[in-house]
């Protein structure tokens, strides 16, 4: 199913007015010098701003376990618009994103909830923010991602063994801000976007296979966008919300994909349209959580039941932040960094995880 332009936003729109209540101050006293500024260096406090646009209501029905968020170590550098995270080797693994005055950094640091610790790992061989990653046997991929401010994408990809990067073959076409998810012994990468000048999103689907270091292409999916969530349930990927060019026209849409079948279906939408939203699998239920929109930041914590094809909503995060990297590390839900206002000029260390309890 393809929607018009209009659809889509008129959709959003809709969709989007209940979340406008302000989310609630959280007093857990963990935010002091826990943030930075794109263009200025020194620690800060939580921008002012932030009360403003945080937003953390749902209009899914309330789920008869709220779960509980507590704060855990934050991170070494204040980070985000890292796109997304991977578990690899049990531990959280946060790759590129914007750092210290920059957006090409190449920047890797695994946490490790057992013992709340972070850690430096081997760079990147190339700078860059919005990158794909995924987890395939015992190895880390990275795929593209922006040289410049969520724009201007390069084709490079990597494959992390736990010890060094090495280069594997060359993207297609240069792309950033795609979603990437292993099924079987391929990696897939859906949607994204291209452009400098003019940026736009892209309905493409690709397959990375490492036995032939090669890709294939497979059915689009129905409607371009980025910054979208992918997880795995079963035998199928899904993949929900997202943005069409601009978090302006933020989508709500959850569509399955089939492999066996190469075929997409529409699927129940999520309650809260966004993008640079956290989406994972966590006891058998997709949680998303988080996100960006116009003068908007989300706290939003709200999960899809596959039996009972029901969305409802859970504690809404401490921190409602987007461009932050969501993985499920034993029965927690990590969620770290990521940017506590509209846009990227904030980046913050804040790192909390979320259980049922």
């Amino acid at each position: 199913m393809t929607l018009s332009r209009r659809h889509l936003i008129a959709a959003a729109a809709a969709c989007a007015a209940p979340a406008l209540v302000r989310a609630q101050q959280p007093h857990h006293g963990h935010h002091s010098g826990q943030f930075e500024r794109l263009n200025q260096p020194g620690r800060m406090d939580l921008p002012e701003i932030h009360a403003q646009q945080a937003v953390s209501d749902s209009p899914a029905p309330r789920a008869a376990r709220a779960g509980v968020w507590r704060p855990r170590a934050p991170l070494p550098i204040p980070r985000t618009e890292m796109a997304w995270a991977a578990a690899y080797r049990n531990r959280v693994h946060l790759v590129g994103g914007y750092a210290e005055q920059r957006v090409d950094k190449p920047y890797h640091h695994a946490y490790d909830p057992v013992t709340d610790r972070w850690e430096e790992l081997p760079q990147l061989p190339r700078g860059a923010n919005h990158v794909g990653v995924a987890t395939l046997g015992d190895h880390l991929y990275a795929f593209g991602g922006f040289i410049e401010q969520n724009r201007t994408p390069h084709d490079e990809a990597f494959r992390f063994d736990g010890a060094r990067w090495a280069r594997i073959r060359r993207l297609p076409e240069a792309c950033g801000a795609m979603a990437c998810v292993a099924l079987g012994q391929r990696v897939h990468l859906i949607g994204g976007a291209i452009g400098s000048d003019w940026r736009r999103s892209i309905d493409w689907h690709i397959v990375y296979d490492p036995a032939s270091d090669r890709y294939e292409k497979r059915q689009p999916l129905p409607t371009a966008r980025d910054h979208i969530g992918i997880v795995v349930v079963g035998p199928s990927i899904h993949v929900i919300g997202g943005r069409v060019d601009s978090f302006h026209t933020n989508s709500s849409l959850h569509h399955s994909y089939d492999a066996q079948a190469d075929r997409w279906v529409a699927r129940t939408p999520m309650p809260t349209p966004r993008s640079g939203h956290g989406c994972v699998v966590y006891r058998g239920q997709v949680f998303v959580m988080g996100g960006e929109g116009t003068n908007r930041v989300f706290g939003q914590n709200e999960a899809w039941d596959p039996v009972a094809d029901r969305w409802v909503s859970h504690a809404p995060m401490i921190t409602p932040r987007h461009g932050m990297g969501a993985v499920v590390v034993g029965d927690e839900i990590i969620v770290a960094g990521g940017g506590p206002q509209m846009g990227g000029g904030v980046k913050s260390a804040i790192n909390e995880s979320f259980t049922l309890g």
